[in-house]
């Protein structure tokens, strides 16, 4: 008898235990999934920030009003379109976990695509010549021979691999990039092409790319953002160094060069020329992946 009721109790505690551990793993099934979708709004609209905060500046209101595009050029949109567009590609390889991707890319796709369209309405022929060559050769001739290469002769894992590769190495190129504004900041000491806003994002979103791959162990999005991180700091550090300094103006000579001249209040004259040849890469990015994926261009006439 008494071992029947021993039984008994023991399969009542059984069973309350484990409603108690379904219950406790439902709530936190139901709490993880809370973070996440925390955390992949915030990761979105940190993207999608860099897509849109670097042309929210005066640049295109200014193209606008004087209906002229001036010295800017369009490296920075074509670049950012070919960075989306070669993530877009690398989601739907790899199918899993890959919503975030997709969507923000696929956002960001259609915002450089309607930057570099009102660029071309108000570019000057040779200019518009130059970014529909720039627009071929990124995204048709460059993705598509990338896209080609992939589906022909590789397959499966292999390559979603091999895109992940390129995407990793492309991201790295374009974060390097920044070092030219860098050295540029630190030689003029002016912070005038540098606004401490992007630097913020830029390094914000490195973080939040960084934390997404490597809870998915993507570590061909997370590993870039390691350095975009770095030179996201590095920019802010330098901005809170030198934003009390001499601001600069980018006027362009006849030359096709760039003279960094002062503002004419300013204290002291201070007069830079930089080759174009020499300093191309001021135009820089952030891939989506950054960046991200995303490519933040600076107004800089190189």
């Amino acid at each position: 008898m008494q071992s029947e009721i021993y039984k008994l109790f023991l399969l009542l505690y059984t069973d309350q235990y484990r409603e108690r551990a379904s219950y406790q793993q439902q709530w936190l099934q139901t709490s993880m999934i809370k973070v996440s979708l925390l955390f992949l709004v915030f990761l979105g609209i940190f993207c999608l920030s860099l897509f849109i905060l670097p042309h929210c500046r005066p640049t295109f209101y200014r193209i606008f009003k004087k209906k002229s595009t001036e010295g800017f050029q369009s490296i920075p949109y074509s670049v950012a379109l070919f960075s989306a567009m070669l993530l877009l590609y690398y989601a739907f390889l790899k199918q899993h976990d890959a919503v975030m991707l997709i969507s923000i890319n696929s956002i960001g796709s259609c915002i450089e695509s309607i930057y570099l369209i009102f660029y071309l309405i108000y570019a000057t022929k040779t200019a518009r010549i130059y970014t529909t060559k720039l627009v071929i050769f990124f995204n048709i001739v460059a993705l598509g021979l990338i896209i080609l290469v992939t589906l022909v002769f590789f397959k499966g894992h292999l390559r979603v691999s091999i895109v992940g590769w390129i995407c990793a190495i492309f991201s790295v190129c374009v974060f390097a990039a920044p070092l030219s504004i860098i050295r540029l900041v630190i030689k003029t000491k002016s912070v005038e092409y540098m606004p401490f806003p992007l630097s913020f994002f830029l390094t914000l979103c490195a973080i939040t790319w960084f934390l997404y791959g490597f809870s998915l162990r993507d570590f061909y999005i997370a590993t870039p953002n390691i350095l975009g991180f770095s030179f996201g700091i590095t920019q802010m550090i330098l901005y809170l160094v030198y934003r009390g300094e001499t601001k600069a103006l980018v006027l362009p000579d006849s030359n096709n060069k760039v003279q960094l001249e002062q503002f004419p209040n300013a204290n002291n004259v201070q007069q830079s020329t930089v080759n174009q040849n020499q300093e191309g890469a001021m135009n820089y990015g952030v891939a989506g992946m950054i960046s991200n994926s995303q490519v933040v261009p600076s107004e800089l006439n190189v």
